[in-house]
């Protein structure tokens, strides 16, 4: 095995160096940090995974009806009338083109599995008040009351944040995590309270959060 001295070029003291900061420049205490880095990360992604198939599920319920009561036809999801931001309709088509290009059969719910976290986000901020969270939205996350569309993109937004920096293996350990992890909880409980539970018993956040370095 390498020394922790030898393993310094291989990771790059500019990778280390928030850790080696965090810790009085101390590389014997830097690479633990660095490990319970990813080990939390990893953690966090399981939950988070769990929490983005419950919302976009229960996000699409919600849009589903409200279409059906619209003399539109088709899927809510092609309707440029409500889409109308491109990036939201290319992501609609880059999902359309996957499916396509891997052979698979075209179905509402492998749509909806291709669509990725930011455009769900998306759907949740303020251009769509009026809209989309006052005619459906709202109604994906019942256990919130009052029904402010804010708090929860303001929760959806930084949980995306986060996702991106652990998938791009960026520090986390000095973010406030156990309040990123309550907050994960809370917005699954207002989809559902069941789901809450049930995401809070999978959740390996809380044991790694208390075996910091």
């Amino acid at each position: 095995m390498a020394s922790k001295a030898g393993l310094e070029p291989f990771l790059t003291p500019e990778r280390l160096a928030p850790y080696r900061g965090a810790v009085g420049g101390d590389l014997d205490a830097a690479l633990p940090l660095y490990e319970w880095n990813t080990q939390i990360g990893a953690a966090l992604l399981e939950v988070l995974g769990h929490l983005e198939i419950v919302m976009r599920n229960a996000m699409d319920r919600s849009l589903s009806v409200w279409f059906s009561t619209t003399p539109l036809t088709g899927e809510w999801y092609d309707d440029p009338l409500h889409l109308f931001d491109s990036y939201r309709t290319d992501d609609v088509q880059a999902a359309h083109g996957r499916l396509a290009r891997a052979g698979k059969a075209e179905t509402h719910g492998r749509v909806i599995a291709e669509l990725p976290f930011g455009f769900w986000r998306f759907l949740l901020s303020g251009r769509y008040q009026t809209t989309l969270w006052a005619q459906a939205l709202r109604h994906a996350f019942p256990g919130l009351q009052p029904q402010s569309r804010a708090v929860v993109y303001g929760i959806v937004d930084d949980l995306g944040t986060l996702r991106n920096r652990i998938a791009h293996h960026e520090p986390i350990h000095h973010l406030d995590l156990a309040k990123r992890h309550a907050d994960l909880l809370q917005l699954a409980a207002y989809i559902d309270p069941g789901v809450g539970a049930w995401v809070d018993s999978v959740s390996r956040v809380a044991t790694v959060l208390a075996a910091r370095p």
